[in-house]
């Protein structure tokens, strides 16, 4: 996602964290972290030490020799593929995050970061590090893959290639007694009360709105709320109708308070990128270290599969799947990166 979306995203997660009691990466440097489950070859364990917020499913997922044929010599050699992520000091749940052990990462990024590494036959090296680390990693050669909420930008392709693999969606949470439910029409939004974080990508969406809805004499309320407690506190008492943040935090969220009186629900997703293009996440490598085509055709493996779908389904993530991994899709203009 783009840096200021990508930190609030990183500091809501991190206030829905304590609210709900889960631990988050507790580490202010670099760091590894072994898999979230002793796999046998040939399976791979997605969604454990979740704390609730995914569904633990074990997968089967075979090594591909023509896959792994396509990789460079030099990690075919290493028998490793080091996976970056971009959590600390918080972590970003449902995304990356310290699981129940309080020293495990987890979440989908990892998950499917060991995904892929098992359809190239290669075990999976988690490195965890600050957002600006992750790519000082990838910048060295140190890291082989960014999987940690990248969006693709026009910007970012200067020095990184990309294989996609996930939306990257905006989303709209609800009282799970709420039936009112976003489709893409800004228009929806009149007379509504929205809560949204300050300086992020959304807001700038909402912003955007909020100004058309006014010059044809509607009305849109934006509300903002120094951290989730608060936010989620004007939610269950009616003081706001929604909450327009990034979709896996919604997610997370939505999954955490399942059952409880604070039950809440998705109401719609949104791009990104805008109405004019769909945003899309990717696993990020140094700009032709030739490992983008092995990555997309890795996860494409998984969704022909099914193991992709399977992926999403653990981390309540099904609503931003794609239909194929690409190379290098057209990503944020540079206008908007």
């Amino acid at each position: 996602m783009p840096r200021t979306a990508s930190r609030l995203a990183l500091s809501a997660a991190a206030a829905a964290t304590l609210l709900l009691g889960l631990t988050g990466c507790g580490s202010g440097s670099s760091g590894s972290s072994a898999a979230a489950a002793a796999d046998a070859k040939g399976t791979v364990t997605v969604g454990a030490l979740s704390n609730g917020a995914a569904h633990q499913t074990t997968l089967k997922v075979p090594e591909v020799a023509a896959i792994r044929a396509e990789l460079p010599a030099a990690v075919r050699k290493r028998g490793q593929l080091v996976v970056g992520l971009g959590f600390l000091p918080a972590g970003s749940p449902p995304i990356g995050y310290t699981g129940t052990d309080q020293k495990t990462l987890t979440g989908s990024e990892p998950d499917l970061g060991r995904l892929v590494a098992a359809v190239f036959g290669l075990k999976p090296v988690l490195t965890n590090a600050t957002w600006d680390n992750l790519f000082i990693g990838i910048d060295s050669g140190k890291t082989d893959v960014g999987f940690s909420n990248i969006t693709d930008t026009e910007q970012r392709k200067q020095k990184y290639d990309f294989a996609s693999y996930r939306q990257d969606n905006l989303g709209f949470e609800v009282r799970k007694d709420d039936s009112w439910t976003f489709t893409g029409d800004y228009r929806q939004l009149a007379g509504k009360t929205v809560a949204v974080g300050s300086g992020t990508n959304q807001e700038k969406i909402l912003l955007e709105w909020q100004a058309r809805l006014k010059a044809a004499g509607k009305k849109l309320t934006i509300k903002y709320y120094q951290e989730a407690n608060s936010t989620y506190l004007a939610l269950n008492s009616h003081r706001i109708d929604a909450y327009f943040a990034p979709n896996p935090s919604v997610a997370y969220h939505v999954a955490k308070t399942a059952g409880s009186p604070q039950a809440t629900r998705s109401a719609g997703t949104y791009s990104g990128a805008g109405a004019s293009l769909q945003g899309l996440i990717c696993a990020t490598t140094k700009k032709d270290d030739g490992l983008a085509k092995p990555l997309a055709d890795a996860i494409n493996y998984l969704v022909t599969n099914g193991q992709y779908a399977k992926w999403l389904a653990a981390w309540n993530l099904s609503d931003e799947a794609v239909d194929r991994s690409l190379v290098n899709p057209p990503g944020l203009p540079l206008s908007n990166s």
